[in-house]
């Protein structure tokens, strides 16, 4: 991958991690042992140091995670979160101070990474196998999130998701993730991205439509509560929070 491409994909806010599963096309990671020695040397966390120094997007994840527990996501204290591609863990160290849960599922196909989180936080890295979360059993989860990872597949991979999330979800939990929606995509971050995208990675950044995200949960007995835009780089992404419903 060309340099331009990396630095792109760097200040886009994408966390490039060595993947044995790769369906969202990227081609080049952020090197494990590399990215520890160089927080470490900063006096920063990973996170911190990969949203500061290496996106250029200080506090970026930081604002996602505020606005999350200003909309009382985190209020009923989950107590089972599972996180799709956490990559270095830098919305997970957050989440966990939010919430404290007594069980942290990570799916997460980059080994080093998936390594250290379990090392450092006592996350259960469950075995995965591209789009599903066969291992996580239905409706045992309280809360599901995904970071900046449907912004890096295709349409139909993070619909298989969608439907994943929703059937571990317990009745009365919630899913958080983010995509790229037509909100995101005015004219200008259009031009922006045609511009600065890089020759040969037309699969970054996927789009997805609001409306099919709203109405594909909405059959899943799941419902939008809330949204915001997140920083992205020069861009930004949509976060959406739904709600499943509860047992009659």
């Amino acid at each position: 991958m060309k340099s331009g491409v990396k630095r792109l994909l760097r200040r886009a806010g994408f966390d490039i991690v060595r993947s044995t599963n790769n369906r969202g096309g990227v081609d080049d990671f952020i090197p494990f042992e590399a990215t520890m020695r160089a927080a470490r040397a900063a006096g920063l966390s990973v996170g911190d140091y990969i949203d500061e120094v290496m996106n250029g997007t200080p506090g970026a994840t930081q604002s996602t995670v505020d606005e999350l527990r200003t909309l009382g996501v985190f209020d009923a204290n989950p107590g089972t979160v599972l996180e799709i591609g956490p990559g270095s863990g830098r919305y997970l160290e957050k989440t966990m101070k939010e919430c404290a849960p007594s069980r942290y599922e990570i799916y997460e196909t980059a080994a080093p990474w998936a390594n250290y989180l379990v090392d450092t936080y006592s996350v259960i890295a469950q075995p995965t196998a591209g789009c599903s979360l066969a291992p996580t059993p239905d409706a045992s989860i309280d809360l599901v999130l995904a970071h900046k990872v449907f912004n890096t597949l295709t349409f139909l991979s993070t619909c298989r998701y969608f439907f994943e999330m929703a059937r571990v979800t317990r009745p009365g939990g919630r899913i958080v993730f983010d995509v790229m929606t037509e909100g995101c995509l005015d004219p200008a971050t259009v031009s922006a991205w045609t511009s600065q995208g890089g020759e040969g990675h037309d699969s970054y950044p996927a789009a997805m439509p609001r409306q099919t995200c709203v109405d594909l949960f909405a059959t899943l007995d799941c419902t939008l509560e809330a949204s915001f835009l997140a920083p992205m780089g020069f861009a930004s992404t949509e976060v959406l929070v739904f709600g499943k419903g509860r047992d009659s």
